[in-house]
């Protein structure tokens, strides 16, 4: 007759071995889930781009410079930052981040984590929301609107943070 300490550890590994398993099978589906996330904002920025050749008439910013500025539109390509390229030139969504983390809707502009920021644009602090700012963040930092100070931890570089 096994002993009642013995039914109890067997039980325990068995369900240890179960809470592991289903473990890697939420790693496997979020990844999975980041990657339709991904896949849907880049589809998205790729069908919101002008299909004409169309020429924007220049703007003049910083030191009297001529740059191509195109009107922002919801979903359009982010930009590489400039000398003298202003925030105006981004998706209204990023330009709410940019704001955010420039201290206009907080005080300091301190950098922030994807978490606070979604909460300081009014967002639900849910996953698929923090991932979608996420997102942007990071293309905000690929093309230098943004500094990632440390990993995940987002704020408009000393430089930026006045003229943004």
């Amino acid at each position: 007759m096994p002993s009642v300490m013995g039914l109890l550890e067997e039980r325990e590994r068995a369900a240890r071995q179960r809470v592991e398993a289903l473990q890697a099978e939420l790693r496997e589906a979020e990844t999975a889930w980041e990657r339709f996330v991904i896949a849907r904002e880049t589809v998205g920025e790729v069908l919101a781009e002008p299909r004409g050749h169309e020429e924007v008439p220049p703007a003049v910013v910083g030191g009297g410079r001529p740059v191509q500025v195109a009107a922002a539109v919801p979903g359009s390509v982010v930009p590489h930052w400039r000398e003298g390229l202003a925030a105006t030139v981004l998706a209204p969504d990023y330009q709410r981040i940019m704001d955010v983390l420039a201290g206009g809707s907080r005080a300091g502009g301190e950098a922030m984590d994807c978490r606070q920021l979604a909460v300081a644009l009014g967002l639900e602090a849910v996953p698929g929301k923090v991932e979608g700012v996420r997102s942007k963040a990071k293309r905000l930092t690929a093309r230098g609107w943004l500094a990632e100070d440390r990993p995940g931890l987002f704020s408009v570089p000393a430089e930026r943070a006045g003229g943004s």
